[in-house]
């Protein structure tokens, strides 16, 4: 497996398991806006995405896309692993994995201060990926959040 950071040329593979992860979160496919979406992003730097392709046949195996963000107490980066997302005839072979240890590098690398990331509270596996990198639970502080309704 290679691990490479998406460019424009890579939405036409992309797009379809973009789609499907979505799809697993209870979210409607919409094909179009999701490209449209994931061509902004890139087109616009507004976010990394990183590509898990098998060795083999250049199959997409999983994602990631991390956005930035930063720190106003420490200083620094901060990156937000937003989404990440394994085909299903591709888990239980290190895929998250690989893709994670990718974003951690990336993160050191730009000299961020830490990698954030949120996940359902039932989303067990996940749980269990993202500490076995070194992900811990924020004892810190309480999340919330304020939706934003177009009405």
């Amino acid at each position: 497996m290679r691990i490479v950071q998406a460019t424009l040329e890579h939405l036409d593979l992309l797009t379809p398991l973009f789609v499907k992860y979505r799809e697993f979160y209870g979210e409607l496919p919409f094909p179009e806006s999701s490209r449209k979406f994931l061509e902004k992003r890139l087109s616009r730097q507004e976010s990394v995405i990183y590509l898990a392709l098998a060795d083999e046949d250049d199959r997409l195996l999983g994602f990631c896309q991390l956005y930035p963000s930063f720190s106003s107490l420490a200083l620094k980066r901060v990156w937000i692993l937003n989404d990440i997302y394994v085909a299903e005839d591709a888990r239980r072979q290190l895929v998250a994995d690989r893709l994670l240890q990718t974003a951690k590098k990336m993160a050191r690398e730009t000299n961020a201060v830490r990698m954030r990331v949120s996940t359902s509270v039932s989303n067990e596996v996940a749980h269990k990926v993202y500490e076995s990198i070194g992900f811990h639970e924020d004892t810190e502080f309480k999340n919330y959040i304020l939706p934003i309704n177009s009405d």
